[in-house]
């Protein structure tokens, strides 16, 4: 796992309350009205239904709370840019947990309204440096929130590629501070400064070593829109797929990213 050397930029903690909570709520509302044979369509996530899928999103918003629950711990030991390299670890772990959640909360709709309410409540009684001893080690809330804005945007897309119908909208805070998150953890993978990438609006960030770039028209850069950055920084799509349907534009030696990818699994 990558070592992050340096503290993530920073986050505006009322802007990631609001974005987290805006986002599972247009989650919410959209998955409301879904059929019984919607519920059990298949999904890009292995075996995962959307059933499994929408449980697994509430269970990534109770994590806060269960988080909470623990003493609090006297320091911290993990940073917020430790967190993408290190979900690979539990994906049994929460493939399996999503699968009893789907069973046990047949009514998806009250289960994800009594997170909503829980989280709310949780988020009003306490401030953003209450440390929460997490999976990934100690770290703040206002940071813990930020990885779920990552949980919430990708998952999104998620369902949206499984029910095209629902049409689930991005919030623009959850959707900018996931792609920051993932395109400096790509940073923290291939530290350097040869290679510029630009995921407009949100984030531009240097990585790769070589020839660092200090001024004018860098020599190798890689640009991309947000929903692409975060399918390919998650192994939704692949370099090349993205390449070839022109989602990606990438000029010179550095450019080619395909083997620093995905970031998360």
């Amino acid at each position: 796992m990558p070592t992050a050397k340096k503290r993530a930029r920073t986050y505006d903690p009322a802007k990631t309350r609001t974005a987290v909570l805006a986002q599972f709520g247009n989650v919410r509302e959209a998955v409301a009205g879904l059929s019984p044979e919607q519920l059990a369509l298949p999904t890009r996530l292995g075996e995962w239904t959307v059933r499994e899928l929408v449980a697994h999103i509430g269970a990534a918003l109770s994590a806060i709370g269960r988080f909470l629950d623990r003493p609090e711990p006297g320091a911290p030991d993990a940073v917020l840019l430790d967190w993408p390299f290190a979900t690979s670890a539990s994906s049994d772990a929460l493939a399996d947990m999503a699968h009893r959640l789907a069973e046990r909360h047949p009514d998806l709709g009250t289960y994800l309204a009594d997170i909503e309410q829980t989280l709310t409540g949780h988020l009003d009684a306490h401030s953003g440096t209450r440390l929460l001893e997490t999976n990934v080690g100690a770290m703040p809330l206002a940071d813990y929130l930020v990885t779920r804005t990552v949980e919430l945007v990708v998952h999104t897309d998620d369902l949206n590629a499984a029910v095209p119908s629902l049409g689930i909208p991005y919030d623009r805070q959850a959707l900018a501070a996931c792609t920051r998150l993932l395109a400096d953890a790509l940073a923290v993978k291939a530290p350097g400064g040869s290679t510029e990438v630009r995921i407009p609006p949100y984030a531009v960030v240097q990585c790769v070593e070589g020839p660092r770039h200090t001024r004018g028209t860098p020599p190798n850069v890689v640009e991309t829109d947000p929903l692409t950055w975060l399918r390919l920084a998650t192994g939704r799509t692949s370099w090349k797929d993205a390449v070839d349907e022109a989602k990606v534009t990438a000029s010179g030696e550095r450019a080619d990213l395909q083997g620093l990818l995905p970031i998360m699994s």
